[in-house]
């Protein structure tokens, strides 16, 4: 039977549907889906201990998305950075994974960051000698380094200029391109007022001046504003050959294909709850089917938005509950105890949107799933 029985006496019935996998990367753009981690369901894995990982699904999870033709944003924001991912997993995870990206040809960049000191403001110097040793871990494993935001460097730097000068120094000390990241407060309060001011246009001012400074070092720049218009601007006013890397989990669609001047390319947590269809869409766009293209995306936008439905920084536990319906992982356990971040209306309808998006690929099983999870959490 596929047939879920929704809290409040509501019955869905799950529908099959199959994707064809594309013969490889995408051609038109590149993509890369920043992936979540499998918890060790039998490890401790509570709030404040130290990430357990099961290790076999969490790297088989890396290999469905490359041979869906996606590349691996490893070790970002939806693998827990700062909410359960300590930097010891981090560093095993980023190695391993890099290995396993070597190994099947597979696209892969990795977060760099300052998570490895204690919380809390810190020393200037302490916070670039953190972001450096991490930068030497991603270099080398192989992966080419993503600077990710700090809370340490958003709770210690004064100004732009010390923005300014970290950054710089990290670029002078990488021997590969790296990729920028600019995550707004919606996916983490801790980072108000980054690049030195809670005024964007200033703060875009100081990211711009950064990148034309060197844009040799940098490959381009993942924005997760939600913002649109912002996103678009920017893009316009990049260095020849620095791409925008949308991390815009609403508007993804309209962003990555563009207009007249130009186009983002994507980096986006919802990839790993879409892969099929983003790897369907990203054939269509290769192709020249626009409505295709938009076909495909539209129910995966209304899925995405409910995902990163406020509070948006839980959006990790919707795309682990979408993992273990879809059969990637044995269980619904979350590393940092994050399984508890949503409610039981938001995971029922967020069964009924990936089912109308055909992102259940064995339905009886996920009713299966899904039909024990209400029955211990709604009785």
């Amino acid at each position: 039977m596929s047939t879920v029985d929704l809290p409040g006496g509501r019955k869905l019935r799950l529908t099959a549907k199959s994707w064809d996998k594309p013969a490889g990367p995408p051609s038109s753009r590149i993509a890369y889906a920043a992936a979540h981690v499998v918890a060790d369901p039998l490890a401790e894995n509570a709030p404040g201990a130290p990430a357990a990982l099961d290790w076999d699904d969490t790297l088989a999870f890396r290999h469905h998305l490359w041979s869906h033709g996606l590349g691996v944003a490893e070790a970002m924001d939806t693998a827990q950075r700062g909410m359960g991912l300590d930097y010891a997993a981090t560093k095993e995870l980023i190695k391993r994974s890099a290995a396993e990206a070597a190994s099947v040809g597979g696209k892969i960049v990795a977060g760099v960051a300052t998570d490895q000191l204690p919380p809390g403001s810190a020393v200037l110097l302490d916070i670039h000698s953190a972001y450096e040793q991490q930068l030497a871990d991603v270099l080398a494993a192989g992966a080419a380094p993503v600077l990710m935001c700090s809370r340490h460097l958003a709770a210690t730097a004064r100004d732009a200029d010390d923005y300014l000068s970290v950054y710089r120094e990290l670029l002078d000390k990488s021997d590969k391109p790296v990729v920028l990241h600019w995550l707004g407060t919606a996916f983490d309060p801790a980072l108000e007022g980054y690049w030195g001011s809670s005024d964007v246009d200033k703060a875009t001012e100081t990211v711009l001046e950064l990148i034309n400074s060197n844009p040799a070092k940098v490959d381009g720049i993942k924005v997760s504003l939600l913002d649109a218009e912002h996103e678009i601007n920017l893009r316009r006013r990049l260095p020849a050959g620095v791409r925008l890397y949308s991390g815009d989990d609403f508007n993804y669609p309209e962003l990555i294909k563009g207009d007249e001047q130009g186009y983002s390319d994507a980096l986006l947590g919802i990839f790993a709850a879409i892969t099929p269809a983003a790897a369907a869409a990203f054939a269509a766009l290769d192709r020249g089917d626009l409505d295709e293209y938009d076909r495909i995306f539209a129910p995966t936008v209304t899925l995405s938005r409910h995902i990163f439905t406020k509070p948006t920084f839980y959006y990790k536990t919707g795309i682990v509950f979408l993992a273990w319906l879809a059969g990637h992982q044995k269980h619904f356990t979350m590393v940092g105890g994050l399984q508890s971040g949503r409610s039981v209306p938001h995971f029922a309808t967020l069964i009924e949107l990936a089912d109308a998006a055909g992102l259940l690929p064995d339905p009886a099983l996920a009713a299966h799933r899904a039909n024990r999870f209400f029955e211990v959490t709604a009785g």
